[in-house]
């Protein structure tokens, strides 16, 4: 298991109960879900800040590097299209540790290279191919999304190129024999009991119904939420990837009474369900996993957002100063959901890279027998690409803002 790292909160001192330290254990319950759509989330306090390893390798490494000029990481996945943004945040992180390490190290500059998927599995086998026959290209952090990994997975295991995703969570994708494919956070099997446990134990939710889009991660996460809920699901209805109207839906969970709703799915179809529930009377609050982190969930949803809790298996980047610093300088704007995973993931195939393994085959074995600590976590894999025991996170909208509220599975 990876270390776990202490979280601190200005305000927890208090309230260090009402934080799920892992699923296992009990916490407080709330009051009941159905209230206004501020009333749950306002007695949970903020994260303020969260400790960082000291001794985490960053992409800068000692600046004594050598390397082929031609030495290259990818980037493949969405650039454009309408879950963009998850893609946007992951390649800003990529590009942030390429500068600082080419930065640091003159006489190892690596290439950086982006592939556009548009988070779409029927078009990702084109691109993932293409990076496959540029023989300059030694490591790939991608692909974001489960369905594209899925049907990509062979065309890596073929040509032997590592691959690290910073955010595909479905769990079965170890479960194909790849040995090129490495998951840089937790699964959904670790997502799904802690969002169950948190609408339950923190939102104090009874009745909870869940909605699932019909996208490989939205499948696989909506199973095992639903799973861990048990008797608190009142019903489990189904969308559409592109489905603009959710009034069917929306009946069947107003007649079912639910106290709290839970959207296994992204921001592209999230949003407006919510904001279509709560222009329906809807008063408890949403909960939707990392595909919906996103502030352009909130700019989506509007008003409706303010009832918005998530779940995602990353780390609150903003809450790093050194890097959250450096990729606001880079990027303008604060780091998104992924961004630390994408920065960590480069890092790890920048300091096998730096340390003379410069060939697809060096790199991989790399991978597989790291065990070091980046700044969101601590990176070991085990034989099927899984980290041991990756941490959840919960969030919350204040004030239009998506913020932390600490820890909430391990």
């Amino acid at each position: 298991m990876y270390r776990k790292k202490a979280i601190t909160t200005l305000a927890a001192a208090a309230t260090v109960g009402m934080l799920l330290a892992s699923c296992a254990n009990q916490a407080a319950p709330q009051a009941t879900g159905g209230g206004a759509t501020t009333g749950a989330g306002s007695n949970i306090p903020v994260l303020t800040s969260i400790e960082t390893p000291k001794d985490a390798v960053l992409p800068a490494g000692d600046g004594k590097a050598t390397c082929p000029s031609t030495t290259t990481i990818a980037y493949v996945g969405a650039e454009t299209g309408a879950n963009a943004q998850l893609g946007i945040n992951i390649y800003n992180g990529i590009q942030l540790a390429i500068n600082q390490h080419n930065k640091s190290n003159a006489n190892c500059q690596v290439q950086f290279k982006k592939f556009d998927t548009e988070g779409d599995p029927n078009k990702a086998t084109g691109p993932v191919t293409q990076v496959t026959k540029e023989s300059n290209i030694i490591g790939v952090v991608g692909l974001p999304f489960s369905g594209e990994s899925k049907a990509t997975g062979n065309i890596f295991q073929q040509v032997g190129l590592v691959h690290i995703t910073p955010a595909a969570t479905n769990p079965t994708l170890t479960d194909n024999g790849w040995s090129t494919f490495f998951r840089g956070l937790g699964n959904d099997a670790v997502q799904g009991p802690a969002a169950a446990k948190f609408m339950v134990d923190k939102l104090g939710a009874k009745k909870v119904y869940v909605v699932q889009d019909d996208s490989d991660y939205g499948i696989g996460l909506g199973t095992t939420t639903s799973q861990a809920l048990g008797s608190n699901m009142v019903g489990l209805d189904k969308v559409t990837t592109g489905q603009k109207d959710f009034s069917a839906t929306i009946s069947k969970i107003m007649n079912a009474k639910a106290d709290a709703v839970f959207y296994s799915g992204y921001y592209a179809e999230g949003a407006p369900f919510d904001q279509q529930l709560v222009g329906k009377g809807y008063t408890g609050p949403f909960v939707g996993p990392d595909g919906l982190k996103d502030d352009q969930f909130i700019k989506q949803a509007g008003d409706a957002s303010a009832n918005a809790f998530f779940t995602c298996p990353c780390i609150p980047g903003e809450l790093i100063p050194s890097f959250a610093t450096a990729y606001t300088a880079l990027t303008n704007a604060q780091p998104g959901t992924y961004s630390i995973e994408g920065y960590d993931a480069t890092t790890v195939l920048l300091a096998g890279i730096d340390k003379g393994n410069q060939d697809r085959a060096k790199l991989l074995n790399w991978v597989k027998t790291y065990d070091a600590d980046g700044l969101s976590k601590h990176y070991k894999w085990n034989d099927k690409g899984e980290l041991q025991a990756p941490a959840v996170y919960g969030y919350k909208v204040q004030n239009g803002k998506i913020v932390p509220i600490g820890q909430i599975g391990q």
